[in-house]
């Protein structure tokens, strides 16, 4: 061997993956976001929580973070990733319904946010490029804490969370554009100003080209090459190598790994590939972004609190107050009502978890002073752990009220619509689709194969490439508010698995699926189909059909009789017991069903 390996060269990573294993269930338990328990931990674990004991009690070491700056070095992959899953979930198509409110509501938020907080610090002897910084970055707020408190309280689809998704997507948006500012601000550091423009602007123009470019020529194509090895661990391989190739492509330039992320997934978010990228990149972000608010709450030296409290509580103090006014200010003006201003307000007013990006690249490259970053920092997580308690507030003012003309028109994004999923777009499929849009019912198709997906993308048909056996493919195909699944595979054995897992997701949901026979018909109303559709039945009753037609019986009369004898098979493979109770006694079922292991598809 070339060396001995000992603990310590893993004590980090285990120490991590031991914290994110008690924190995510705990703090799930008491409905409480996680990332509140990853920065908790990572202040109590940290070389200022218990690692500051360890030189007197050696154990401790062993259950304390000590390398925290290459830590952070390697968790800000978190954000990078955090990135590249919001610019997949961007598209024309998404931003259309909610226009007002994300451009018009979202943009003045943002502006008048970046002119008052920068304009505190300016009046507090801060430089013009510092408190460009420190405006801009205390602007946004946490995505990563007030969505998630929004949907396990069931408020994403009411006024004030279409308000306040609305007003994060457009902060979303905006952080390509401060990291840019940012990075044109850091090469001003020592030059002139036309110069440092210069250093900054020519690079960052190229790297920008190149990106949008390439990305175009080669990320389709690459995807399409991956996708027909039918390997999930190259397609994973291929995901990873964008996200950290373009970051690094933008970072070599002078840009932010983050900025050039965000890039490539603007690139994917219209491509046949984006749920299936989105499922495989999904566990790599949760990670990554844990491992980032762990490293934050290791770094903060919480002394700092004690030496100066009423400077560091100060600061959060004033981040929210102003925050809190000028968003319910600007809701005012484009007439949302007094109650969803006021929550809104307040689940927005704290900071979010790009000020410790812009923050850190603006102390690393000197524009912001190290000591003014250190308890901008601290006040921002205080401010953080406040959202929890300030939204619970919100909610206890607002009131159910009649929506305003505004937000009535912001509707679900097309994602959320209900919509039929059909898995299989082959010559069954098509069909089904054909039908759909016949009678104007929106759908969305998935199939396995990528050379029928980019013919058919081609056509403008709304199909993506993914396996639809995996349950986290159906979830963000949106299986919880789908119509109905439509299930018309040629391979029994992955029919079955879909029927399963759609039956698992949905008790309610309305299953129609392909069956090769008889036999397998009955499997599949086992399995939960609401409706089981045997090729060789259907295809004697319309040749039936058509003999009788053929041969001089009046055309009523036939199709009266092939729809009974439908029916008497149908009654025939369904198990016994009317629908009503086999409804029940299987939403029972699979309540306690486990989940199986996910079969292959036939080719």
């Amino acid at each position: 061997m070339a060396g001995a390996i000992g603990v310590e060269d893993f004590k980090e990573a285990l120490l991590f993956l031991g914290t994110a294993g008690v924190v995510v269930p705990l703090f799930r338990r008491i409905k409480v976001s996680p990332v509140i328990g990853f920065i908790l931990a990572g202040v109590a674990l940290g070389p200022f929580g218990i690692g500051k004991f360890a030189d007197a009690f050696a154990p401790l070491g062993w259950i304390s973070f000590s390398d925290v700056e290459s830590m952070a070095h390697f968790s800000e992959l978190g954000v990078v990733f955090l990135l590249f899953m919001i610019a997949l979930e961007l598209s024309l198509d998404r931003l259309k319904p909610m226009r007002r409110l994300v451009f018009g509501l979202g943009g003045l938020q943002v502006v008048l946010s970046m002119a008052a907080i920068g304009g505190v610090a300016f009046a507090f002897g801060q430089s013009t490029g510092s408190s460009l910084v420190l405006g801009g970055a205390l602007a946004l707020s946490s995505t990563a804490i007030v969505v998630p408190i929004l949907a396990e309280s069931r408020r994403l689809n009411t006024a004030s969370g279409r308000t306040a998704f609305a007003i994060l997507l457009f902060q979303d948006l905006a952080v390509a554009p401060l990291l840019f500012m940012v990075s044109i601000l850091g090469a001003q550091e020592g030059r002139g100003i036309a110069e440092g423009v210069f250093y900054a602007v020519v690079p960052a123009a190229v790297a920008l080209a190149v990106l949008l470019g390439a990305g175009r020529l080669l990320l389709r194509p690459l995807f399409q090459l991956v996708a027909r090895a039918h390997s999930t661990d190259f397609f994973m391989a291929a995901c990873l190598l964008v996200v950290l190739g373009t970051g690094l492509i933008a970072a070599v330039s002078g840009l932010s790994m983050a900025l050039g992320a965000f890039i490539a997934g603007l690139l994917l978010a219209e491509t046949e590939f984006r749920r299936e990228i989105e499922v495989t990149i999904e566990p790599f972000k949760g990670l990554l972004l844990g491992l980032f608010f762990v490293s934050i709450g290791a770094g903060l030296d919480i002394t700092h609190i004690f030496e100066a409290p009423v400077r560091t509580l100060g600061i959060a103090m004033a981040l929210i107050a102003v925050k809190v006014m000028v968003l319910y200010v600007t809701a005012r003006l484009v007439r949302v009502r007094h109650p969803v201003a006021a929550e809104v307000s307040l689940l927005l007013g704290p900071g979010g978890e790009f000020a410790f990006v812009m923050i850190g690249v603006a102390v690393a490259t000197k524009i912001v002073p190290p000591t003014l970053g250190a308890n901008v920092i601290i006040a921002v997580t205080l401010s953080m752990l406040a959202i929890p308690a300030l939204g619970a507030l919100g909610r206890r003012l607002a009131r159910p009220v009649r929506l305003p003309d505004p937000v009535a028109d912001l509707a679900p994004p097309p994602d959320a619509k209900q919509r039929v999923i059909i898995v299989g777009y082959g010559r069954v499929g098509r069909l089904v689709g054909e039908m759909m849009r016949r009678h104007d019912i929106p759908y969305l198709a998935i199939d396995g194969d990528v050379r029928l997906v980019a013919r058919e993308r081609q056509d403008g048909k709304p199909i993506y490439w993914g396996d639809a056996t995996r349950p986290e493919f159906l979830r963000k195909c949106d299986i919880g508010h789908a119509r109905a699944l439509i299930v018309t595979m040629d391979a029994p054995r992955a029919v079955e698995h879909v029927v399963r897992l759609g039956r698992i997701e949905r008790p309610d949901l309305t299953i129609v699926a392909r069956a090769r026979d008889a036999q397998h018909a009955t499997v599949l109303y086992e399995l939960g189909a609401t409706d089981a559709i045997p090729e060789t039945i259907e295809a004697s009753l319309q040749l039936s059909e058509a003999a009788l037609v053929d041969i001089g019986v009046p055309m009523g009369f036939v199709i009266a009789s092939i729809h009974e004898k439908r029916d008497e098979y149908r009654k025939l493979l369904q198990p016994h017991g009317a629908p009503e109770r086999r409804a029940i006694k299987l939403s029972t079922r699979v309540k306690n069903m486990n989940k199986p292991k996910p079969e292959k598809p036939a080719e």
